[in-house]
């Protein structure tokens, strides 16, 4: 007897005894969970399909484990753009083990926390009227107005005094060095 389950996103294929890593269930270490979101049950000589789900069906499991799974690195790289980044991750995982198949609820032994909060049913919105434009109060769009530009800075006014003094062994900041002498071409 098999049973397929939905729980985390993730669809898992489980027997009585089987022991599998699922998404991180909030409940404490030893507690029993029940999966009630069962696809399918197969015991050998029927097999029960939901519409997605069989209404009346259950796992029962024991959390054995809340644990995190191995590292995960995430590296990102831009060629030519001096770009790398090197991420981890490491996942949260709930190790259960499946005690039990149930076609039906009532057969099912009490005493469990659900394994997934239920999710809060939501109402369907009606759309909402959009208020008429009326034809004679048509709004005129008033043309914008160029953003006035930034002004440049004055430039300084060089100071007409006279040069400083050449000093030997130090270089003056208005001086530049003497260019290679240019060569005489033939005419």
């Amino acid at each position: 007897m098999y049973a397929v389950i939905l729980t985390g996103g993730k669809q898992y294929r489980v027997k009585e005894g089987d022991v599998l890593s699922v998404e991180k269930l909030d409940v404490e270490n030893g507690r029993k969970v029940g999966f009630d979101r069962v696809l399918l049950i197969e015991d050998g000589e029927s097999v029960l399909v939901g519409t997605p789900v069989l209404e009346s069906a259950l796992v029962r499991a024991e959390i054995i484990e809340t644990y995190k799974d191995e590292k995960v690195l995430v590296f990102k790289k831009k060629r030519r753009k001096q770009f790398r980044r090197t991420r981890g991750h490491r996942q949260q995982l709930t190790r259960v083990r499946v005690e039990g198949i149930y076609a039906d609820k009532s057969a099912a032994p009490a005493e469990e926390a659900p394994a997934e909060k239920p999710r809060p049913a939501v109402p369907e919105k009606a759309p909402e009227a959009k208020p008429a434009a009326k034809a004679t109060e048509k709004a005129v769009a008033e043309p914008k107005k160029p953003a006035p530009k930034a002004k440049k800075p004055a430039r300084q006014a060089k100071s007409k005094a006279a040069p400083k003094a050449k000093t030997v062994g130090k270089k003056t900041a208005g001086a530049k060095p003497a260019g290679k002498p240019k060569k005489a071409t033939k005419e």
